[in-house]
Formats: structure tokens, sequence, C-alpha cells
């Protein structure tokens, strides 16, 4: 242990009484911070660690397609990591105001945490989160610090004593960016800025960053430059008097008094007005782009096809399990919120009836409230479907915890009553114990691998008896000009019998109310 270690205390202020349980105390946020730093051999073997004991779940994007190809060319992949960091290599120099220009820099960051309630384990699970935020937006996490408090100080996040000792870590490690795992408020981050004299940032921040960075569609980065400004609108203020434009008559100083009255409105003013500005004509944007998306799904009620929204936490692999299934060719990174934009494909039910997977952005622990607003369009596709496959990661640590915050922003999306269906993804990953352990958390759940193909047959199969099915009995007799409503039937209905007339096609068939509807003139009855 290094010198600075010996921080990782429970609390600031302890009494002499209860010096066994705070020696017990600091061993335990060492070993948690020991697990949290256990990073560098994952590193140079080519996985990025997320959680304890689950690098194996994290394979490379190219380990994961070895032998048969179910994730298609991948030249999203390509064209996203054109541009990486060699690791060991740098050349930056003692002067950072020449560093910064430099286009491709990684940010050597350090993580705090408070953890108020819970366990350690939460906590060290919360923080191995936030680490993989961190490599995902780009950085190479240097330390991390744990703190056990009632609530987070209000003016200092840390307690300030911690705070100062925080500032030490950070000047021995050169760290550039302090990164808290909740949201801070701006004081907080003022004030901490202060003391540690290096950048500080909040989770928020970084989750906003990696979607700017993975925005590929224009309703995608509308979106995500709409809640990166509702996030910036309250912390405009505290950058000093440089801000001003505005001077009175007896002002002292060089430069002010004459000639140096702006046009009675603060530089800060001026700059929330032109945010109020761009968030209004970004919502009509977005708003413009809704009816598109109405019409399709407007189009695919019409036609009766029923939607499946595959939802899940982030990096568990909705996208993978969705290219096995269709051949979709999504792009597949071992990379938090790797997907953004909603990706529909369509497929058939073993007896021959079409529907629609729906590849939706993953969510997170303590997802922004600026994101939910701002990615309405997701939650659209997840409240209008059929039915929904909850896949989770179940190599993950803590998949208890991933359920219920998925489940949250189901509820929050207005989707509680639509049947699910949950997966266990990765399941070529998770030893007989475990899966008995999933089992007990979801009876029902199936376990399936997108990388072997083990249970995608059962799962297709449990999705036909969750999809509607046709339940009207027709018997039409379909004239030979109007081949297309024989062709409906077929990919839409349960035909019954098929027989080729004179007048025409005579169908039997299982049909919707809507097809139904279409099919009444030439009715046989």
């Amino acid at each position: 242990m290094t010198e600075h270690d010996s921080s990782f205390t429970d609390d600031a202020g302890i009494d002499a009484d209860s010096t066994g349980t705070a020696e017990t105390s600091t061993t335990q946020a060492q070993d948690a911070v020991g697990r949290v730093l256990a990073r560098a051999e994952a590193r140079s073997s080519g996985y990025a660690l997320f959680s304890p004991g689950s690098a194996q779940a994290l394979q490379r994007p190219q380990e994961r397609l070895a032998g048969q190809n179910h994730d298609g060319d991948q030249a999203d992949l390509a064209d996203r990591q054109a541009l990486r960091r060699v690791a060991g290599l740098s050349t930056e120099l003692e002067d950072v105001t020449e560093v910064e220009y430099r286009q491709l820099r990684l940010e050597n960051v350090v993580l705090i945490g408070v953890y108020t309630q819970g366990t350690l384990t939460d906590a060290e699970n919360s923080l191995h989160e936030l680490a993989a935020l961190a490599e995902t937006a780009g950085a190479a996490v240097l330390d991390g610090l744990l703190q056990r408090r009632p609530n987070p100080d209000p003016s200092t996040y840390f307690g300030k004593g911690k705070a100062e000792e925080l500032a030490g870590v950070v000047k021995a490690l050169g760290a550039d960016t302090v990164i808290a795992d909740s949201e801070l408020a701006p004081s907080q981050r003022r004030a901490l800025e202060d003391i540690v004299k290096v950048k500080v940032i909040d989770r928020t921040a970084v989750i906003l960053d990696i979607f700017s960075q993975h925005a590929k569609s224009r309703e995608g980065k509308a979106q995500v430059e709409l809640a990166q400004l509702e996030y910036l609108l309250p912390r405009l203020r505290g950058w000093g008097d440089s801000m001003s434009r505005q001077a009175g008559g007896q002002v002292g100083g060089a430069g002010a008094g004459m000639g140096s009255r702006g046009p009675g409105e603060t530089k800060i003013e001026l700059d929330r007005r032109r945010i109020h500005t761009r968030m209004a004509r970004l919502r009509k944007q977005i708003a413009a782009m809704k009816p598109a998306r109405e019409a399709k799904r407007a189009n695919r009620k019409r036609n009766t096809v029923p939607s499946v929204a595959i939802a899940g936490y982030t990096n568990a692999g909705k996208s993978s399990l969705l290219n096995r299934i269709t051949g979709a060719g999504l792009l597949v990174e071992n990379a938090l919120f790797a997907t953004l934009d909603a990706t529909v494909r369509r497929t058939q039910t073993t007896d021959g009836r079409e529907f629609t997977f729906v590849d939706t952005v993953g969510f997170v622990r303590s997802l922004p409230t600026q994101l939910v607003e701002a990615f309405r369009s997701t939650l659209e596709e997840v409240a209008d479907a059929d039915v929904i496959v909850h896949v989770v990661d179940g190599s993950h640590p803590d998949p208890a915890s991933q359920l219920a915050t998925v489940r949250d922003v189901i509820g929050e999306a207005g989707a509680r009553d639509i049947p699910e269906l949950v997966v266990f993804n990765k399941s070529d990953l998770v030893s007989e114990s475990d899966r008995i352990v999933l089992r007990g958390l979801e009876p029902h759940s199936i376990f399936v691998s997108a990388r072997t193909g083990e249970g995608i047959d059962e799962m297709l199969r449990m999705l036909d008896g969750m999809l509607p099915t046709p339940s009207i009995e027709v018997d039409v007799l379909v004239p030979y000009d109007r081949g297309d409503l024989v062709s409906q039937l077929h990919e839409h209905s349960t035909v019954l019998s098929t027989d080729y007339e004179e007048g025409g096609t005579h169908v039997r068939a299982l049909v919707t109310p809507e097809i139904e509807s279409q099919l009444l003139e030439y009715s046989t009855h």
C-alpha cells in the first residue's frame, strides 16, 4: 500500500473507544479499493474490467466473433475505433496548455464515492460501474476512494479533511480529473475543485459525454444536445466577474467606467438566453421527428405486425442477441451505451407469422433525468411493444439491481403491464450454482448465450406463445386480382386451408380484427 492509502477510513472523526471498529473499517475500505484497482492484468489481455471476477464476460468483439460471425462486418465498430491511443506510449509535455491542443488525449482520473447505506460490496460494484463508464468515455482510472458517511458533505461532497487528503492523492498520481459517483451540486463541484486544483465532474457528466460520442442519427444527436444543455443550464453561475458585460459609472480599476458599459445584459444572462433559445429549437426538431416514428408504428399495427422490444441494462448483450436471431449486423462493442438509436428488424415465428424486434438504448443505475426525458422515443418503442424481452447480464455480480433498475424505467414509460420475458444472457459464463441463484430471482426466466446460441430456440418458442395470435375464423373467396390480400393472410394470419377455384382463392384462416375488416366483402357466409 502506498502512503496515501491510509486515507481510506470510514469517517473523518472516530472515537478512541471505537479503534477496533475503525481498524476493521479501514481494512475493508483498503480491500475494496484494491479490488477496484485490480485492472492492469485485465487491460493487458484486452479486457475492460467491469466487475469483480467478470473479465471473461467482457471479451473483445473480435474474440466474440471468432468462428461463425453472427454480428456481420461491424463497419460501424471499425469507424468508431479508427482513432486509438497506443498504451504505454506518451510524449505529453509538462505544460498543460500545449497538451490541451492534442486531438487525442487520455484523461487520468481518480474516482470518489460516498456510500450512505447498503454494504461495502454495493459501493464497490457502483465504483466498478463508474470505472467502466470512465473508460468508455476515454479515461484511464488511476485510483478509487470510498468514504462512508451518513450523508455527502453539503459543501465539498467528501468531508473537508478527506477532501484535503484527496488533493494529495491527485497530486501524487498526476491525475487531471476527479469523478464523483453521484450527481454533484454546482456549489459542491466548485468547492471541491478549489481544494483538489483539478477538474471535478460527476457521474451524469460522464454518461452525457459517452452519449455525445456515440450518437450517430440526427435524432440521437439532437436528444443528446438537449440533455447536455439541460444539465449545463444550472451550472453556469460562478465563473467570476470577468463574465460581466456591465459596469457602473463610478467603477474603479483600469478598463472600467466609460466605454465599458455593456448592452444591459450580463454575459451569464446572455448565455442563459442562448441556451434557452437553443433548447426550444431542439425540442421543436425532436417533436417534428415524432410523426415519422408514429407513422411507422401505425403502419406496423395496421398490418398487424406484433412488436417485441429488447430492453435491459447497458452492456447486457441486447444488440448481440438481436444479431444472433436476425443477422441484423448491429454495432457490437464491449462498452457501455454502444447502442443509442432504436433499431427495428423483422423476423418470423416458427409457424410463419411475422413480428419485429426493436433494439433499444440500455439503462443504467441513476440514469440522469435529462436523458430519460430526451430519449423518450426509445421509451415509446418499449411502451408500444406487445412483449418485452428483458435481457440481464447473467455474469454480472449484482443482477438483482440490474433487474430493479430496468423495471423502474419500464414503469416510468407506462409499460409495466406489458408481458415480460426475462432472459439471462452470457449463460456460457454462468456456473450451475449461479444459475440456481438466478432462477431464484426469476423462476420463469431462461438462459441464453448470444455467442454460443444456447437457449435461443427456447426463447423464440416462448415468444411464439406470448405474442398476440389471430383468433377470428374467416371463410373468404378472394378474387385473383387481389393477390395482395392472400399474401397478407399468409404473412400475418394462421391459414387453415387454401383452394383455388374458378372465382378466386378460397381461404379459411384465423385473423385479427384489423384484417377481418378488409375481408368482409369477400366472405362466403
